[in-house]
């Protein structure tokens, strides 16, 4: 299997689409449904990339997104927030929590998997930048 990517969507059928390409494309996919169940797995699962939804039970997205930055500094792991949430404030709240790279709701497939091989041709970068510091 490929790089492992996490899909934390509390709609179950968004999670089951995403992940049935993903494994498709050759990736191995966790799922996780809540804020508290998506950092759990973070942390038993290790994943590559992370695609993350901001409207979420227990722990909403960006919330998630914080603890993952402040918990789990051992390696960069892309954050790909996808979400309904299109409003300048939501993006800017993101990317000042640093996502990675934020798409909205309704997205296609393509523009997942795109920023997804966006995120993994940056992998090999991010870890000569986190050598040399």
């Amino acid at each position: 299997m490929g790089y492992k990517i996490l899909v934390v969507d509390d709609e179950r059928d968004v999670v089951e689409t995403l992940e049935s390409r993903l494994l498709k494309e050759g990736y191995a996919v966790a799922t996780a449904y809540d804020g508290e169940e998506a950092l759990a797995k973070v942390k038993a699962d290790d994943p590559d990339i992370i695609l993350l939804d901001l409207a979420l039970p227990k722990l909403n997205g960006f919330e998630v997104l914080k603890r993952v930055r402040e918990l789990y500094t051992d390696k960069w792991r892309p954050v790909i927030i996808i979400s309904a949430q299109n409003e300048l404030n939501s993006i800017k709240k993101g990317y000042s929590l640093e996502a990675d790279h934020y798409l909205t709701k309704p997205c296609t497939i393509e523009n997942i998997l795109r920023a997804i091989e966006t995120m993994i041709s940056l992998i090999p970068v991010r870890k000569i930048d986190e050598l040399s510091l």
